[in-house]
């Protein structure tokens, strides 16, 4: 009998982190972007772009679209997930919140859903699961202690970006779950582009309505703009659902405890940040963290 290849190790934990890396580059593609565009008008062109690309992508795929009450679901989720998060997150940035304390409250996000989860989907999660989610947290608690400096710049910020972090932390949070009880039967490439739809429209309001508009078309925003659209907006995002399919929502949003150290290594490739041993110490209860939560224990065998 053939073993199913989505079951093996490799495909199990290659996937998840493959979502991890993609997803932990738009945090670097973003402050490569900023300085060229405001928050919702980089984000209103970036979800342009990409609709384009899934346009054409359903087309050759011939993509299944869902009917008027599925695309109204679909549409919730994306103005959470890909609305309010991304949203938050930029703005935060753009106000003067440093990344590292906006990526260690969004990091709060797999206990939020979690929470959620129990409640909403009545999720049971175990003693060994929570375990992972608290040492998770510490790890990352830990990373982002000794590269930012939380202890230093906890005042450095305007307080009215906490807003904006907290929207980031809730829409991911809710949207995880929204997808996870209400979107998870439609076709991801279909399913997406109602998603982004719904996000686009939000971020052209916002930019109508609070921004300029106006963009410096400099090589830094072209070639970071190319990799959010091609790495994170369709790579990420298709991966995200996907695993949210497949996987209980508490156990996807662990995923994200990963994203703070993959992010503090690749500043350290591309900006020679370095890493001392209380962020590496950090780095390795996040990974033994989201392992707790996201490996089954073995079949008990029943004499």
């Amino acid at each position: 009998m053939t073993a199913d290849p989505k079951s093996s190790p490799l495909f199990s934990f290659g996937v998840p982190a493959l979502f991890v890396w993609l997803w932990s580059t738009g945090f670097i593609g973003a402050k490569y972007g900023l300085p060229y565009a405001e928050p919702f008008t980089l984000l209103l062109i970036r979800m342009l772009l990409t609709l384009v690309l899934l346009g054409v992508l359903a087309r050759l795929l011939k993509a299944r679209w869902p009917g008027w009450r599925g695309a109204g679901h679909l549409a919730v989720t994306g103005l959470l997930v890909h609305g309010c998060y991304l949203g938050g997150v930029y703005y935060a940035i753009q106000g003067g919140m440093p990344s590292g304390i906006i990526s260690l409250i969004v990091g709060l996000q797999p206990l939020v859903t979690s929470a959620v989860a129990i409640m909403v989907l009545n999720e049971k999660v175990s003693v060994r699961q929570w375990l992972g989610l608290v040492l998770g947290l510490v790890g990352v608690c830990l990373v982002l202690l000794e590269k930012f400096g939380l202890n230093d710049t906890s005042g450095g910020f305007p307080a009215w970006t906490l807003i904006w972090a907290a929207l980031s932390l809730g829409g991911i949070s809710l949207g995880t779950v929204y997808q996870k009880r209400r979107g998870t039967g439609a076709d991801l490439v279909s399913g997406t582009i109602i998603q982004y739809m719904a996000a686009a429209s939000f971020f052209a309001v916002g930019a109508f309505a609070f921004e300029t508009r106006e963009v410096e078309w400099a090589l830094p925003l072209v070639l970071s703009m190319a990799w959010l659209v091609f790495g994170v907006s369709i790579g990420a995002i298709l991966l995200l659902m996907w695993l949210i399919r497949r996987g209980a929502a508490s156990q996807v949003a662990s995923l994200f405890y990963l994203v703070p150290p993959v992010t503090a290594l690749e500043a350290f490739i591309l900006f020679d940040e370095r890493l001392g041993l209380l962020a590496m110490a950090g780095g390795c209860l996040s990974i033994a963290g989201v392992a707790m939560v996201v490996m089954r224990p073995p079949p008990v065998n029943k004499q």
